[in-house]
């Protein structure tokens, strides 16, 4: 086995998610997750899509994205509204708390630390 892997959705299964009801503020936003890689010591990436809606976040763990696509904006509680477009990456740490806004579908693809 190779000690690294492509990163592509082609034969993988998508999850199908939205958020919880209870943190759902706007729209009807859904989520589709391509997991392309869970390791030990709860490290997971893969690609994320999800389309228009606001919701709260809550991060308990560490989060680098890239943005593939779309048009999102994360807004930090007590914060400045942070626009994401195609191209663009952020880091969330752990104790993030805000909002996530798709404005248009969204698709980043993520690495995940738990």
């Amino acid at each position: 086995m190779a000690n690294f892997i492509t990163f592509g959705i082609d034969g993988v299964e998508p999850e199908f998610g939205a958020p919880e009801p209870g943190r759902i503020i706007s729209g009807d936003p859904q989520f589709r997750t391509w997991n392309l890689e869970e390791a030990a010591g709860g490290v997971y990436s893969g690609i994320w899509e999800a389309t228009p809606g606001k919701w709260r976040i809550v991060y308990e763990e560490w989060e680098y994205f890239s943005l593939l696509s779309g048009h999102s904006i994360v807004t930090e509680d007590g914060g400045e509204p942070v626009h994401l477009k195609t191209g663009d990456r952020m880091i969330l740490r752990p104790g993030f708390k805000g909002t996530w806004e798709v404005v248009e579908t969204t698709r980043k693809d993520y690495v995940i630390k738990v």
